[in-house]
């Protein structure tokens, strides 16, 4: 699997303001109801809920909240960069200025880890941190998180 398949420039999104993780979950849970008809309340609730089992901040200032949606035909992923960091739990006990969205139909187990490693790796990618915090704008940003900018 591919970041193209999960990411599209409209869903990068350079500055989302949070104060806190769940001010921050119920802002993408929001967006991401428009974008996929599921109801916010809903996809805020499992975002939670995959929280309270562990924390998705992966270190580096990089979290990647994620859940399985009943209702969800294919795979919806946002980028979102943070202009304050936030207190996210990571693993690495650092804020967390870089988010990642991911949410997958709730029958796709398998194509939900591949995902997950995809995001993973090209966030982790060397210096793609300090890219990301200094690229302009969105069509910047996607082109990082696409590879895009190599080309």
């Amino acid at each position: 699997m591919n970041i193209t398949d999960l990411i599209t420039p409209e869903r990068t999104v350079p500055t989302l303001a949070a104060v806190d993780k769940p001010r921050l979950l119920a802002e993408l849970a929001r967006r991401a109801a428009a974008a996929t008809g599921l109801p916010a309340p809903a996809i805020q609730e499992a975002l939670t809920a995959r929280e309270k089992l562990g924390s998705t901040g992966v270190g580096g200032g990089v979290a990647i909240p994620h859940a399985r949606m009943a209702g969800l035909d294919r795979f919806y992923g946002l980028f979102a960069r943070l202009p304050q960091p936030v207190n996210f739990d990571a693993i690495d006990e650092q804020p967390v200025d870089l988010v990642c969205l991911l949410l997958a139909p709730q029958n796709a187990a398998k194509d939900h880890l591949q995902a997950l490693a995809a995001v993973s790796r090209r966030l982790h990618a060397r210096h793609m941190g300090d890219r990301l915090r200094k690229a302009p704008d969105a069509a910047a940003l996607y082109a990082l998180l696409t590879g895009e900018d190599a080309k």
